[in-house]
């Protein structure tokens, strides 16, 4: 099933690109335990912003200049700000399920996003 299935092996070397997967996935599953008790507001939300987060991160692996590339990491840092929102709403509800492991998770991206900005800021085109 799932487990089985593989993404491009290109990009399994890269730490950002992983751990945005990774977290899309988890964020997946944690909607469709929103879904399944009847949080179909915040799951929605947490569905797109989420997985919207990889995805920028995926595009900017092919970024067409390093001002392109930063333009959209700070894209998903956006959506990583947004994700971490959404998720806090969920930490503070007491109906909703557990979700510290998302939140670490989405702190660790946060930081890997800022530095990576901030490295590719700072050296020469």
């Amino acid at each position: 099933m799932a487990a089985n299935r593989k993404y491009n092996p290109e990009l399994r070397d890269n730490l950002i690109v992983t751990l945005t997967f990774q977290f899309s996935l988890a964020i997946v599953k944690f909607a469709e335990i929103l879904e399944a008790n009847r949080k179909y507001a915040v799951a929605n939300q947490l569905i797109r912003s989420g997985t919207s987060i990889g995805a920028n991160v995926r595009e900017a692996q092919n970024a067409e200049s390093k001002a392109d590339f930063i333009h959209k990491l700070k894209v998903a840092a956006k959506e990583a700000d947004e994700t971490e929102y959404w998720l806090e709403i969920c930490h503070q509800t007491e109906s909703y399920p557990n979700c510290d492991n998302l939140l670490s998770q989405i702190l660790s991206i946060k930081k890997v996003l800022s530095k990576i900005i901030a490295s590719s800021k700072s050296t020469p085109h």
